[in-house]
């Protein structure tokens, strides 16, 4: 997996997902069935190194989206 295409098709995928802006880790998984799950979870966690993607925890469940996009974005814990 070239790991600048994925990135791409990852960053294409949310943005295509209209009304949604926080998905599973597993819905990252159905973007590349060919790769192995641990594959593409570093790839997740590079991005939100990178500051592309975010983390979002509701408390028993953690999302990840596009950094900035949302309802909670900018609204907490930035003061």
């Amino acid at each position: 997996m070239d790991e600048e295409t994925a990135k791409k098709t990852i960053v294409e995928n949310l943005e295509k997902k209209k009304g949604k802006s926080k998905f599973y880790l597993k819905d990252f998984y159905k973007m590349f069935p060919g790769e192995k799950p641990r594959t593409v979870k570093n790839l997740v966690n590079k991005m939100v190194g990178e500051s592309t993607l975010e983390y979002w925890s509701s408390g028993s469940t953690t999302l990840i989206g596009l950094k900035g996009v949302g309802k909670q974005a900018g609204g907490e814990g930035e003061a």
